[in-house]
């Protein structure tokens, strides 16, 4: 009995570190590529390079940089066994990832340049994530409509009341489809008149 328990800890500690894995490196590293296409939009460089090979290149860096932060932010937590949220994970792959990078693009003083800057917007970047994630949750809960948490049954974005897009009940859906087969009707008798 004892060693089944001791599986079944494992087994479930091992899903759990494996949990939320694209939450926390998949789509940091696509929002990351795409924030590098935006920006490559707006580099100067886009007239001598060309705009989509500045674009594609600023985009395949920034998700190449972030991908690798993020993974060297997992290692660093399932090898502390730490919970996500914990900053020194941030740091420590910051530094980590900062300095394999920065040997690669610049040798022994890019290492030190690029572990510190890593380390420190790294960290940053998940302390204002951290901070910011509640008034997201707020925010997506008041347009969704739904505050216990639930989903909502129409599963759809709830518009401001001022919006000229208003979402119908059953009742409205069905006095416009009448609505629609009264025009249909004279537009049908019109045509017939103006034949005859």
């Amino acid at each position: 009995m004892v060693t089944d328990d001791k599986t079944l800890e494992v087994t479930s500690s091992s899903s759990s570190s494996s949990d939320g894995w694209k939450e926390r490196i998949l789509i940091p590293t696509l929002l990351a590529g795409i924030a590098g296409w935006g920006y490559g939009l707006l580099s100067k460089h886009s007239k001598v390079h060309g705009l989509a090979n500045i674009s594609a290149t600023y985009a395949a860096n920034f998700a190449i940089v972030t991908g690798c932060y993020c993974g060297a932010r997992e290692f660093v937590r399932a090898s502390r066994k730490a919970e996500p949220d914990d900053l020194l994970n941030s740091a420590i792959a910051g530094f980590g990832s900062g300095a394999i990078l920065g040997r690669l693009q610049g040798g022994q003083a890019g290492a030190i340049r690029y572990s510190i800057i890593f380390a420190v917007v790294g960290t940053t970047v998940d302390f204002a994530t951290l901070k910011l994630k509640p008034a997201l949750k707020s925010f997506r809960e008041s347009m969704t409509g739904n505050n216990d948490g639930s989903q909502k049954q129409n599963g759809g974005l709830k518009l401001p009341e001022w919006s000229p897009i208003q979402i119908l009940d059953e009742e409205a859906l069905a006095a416009k489809k009448a609505r629609e087969q009264l025009y249909a009707q004279r537009n049908v008798h019109n045509l017939t008149k103006e034949e005859s």
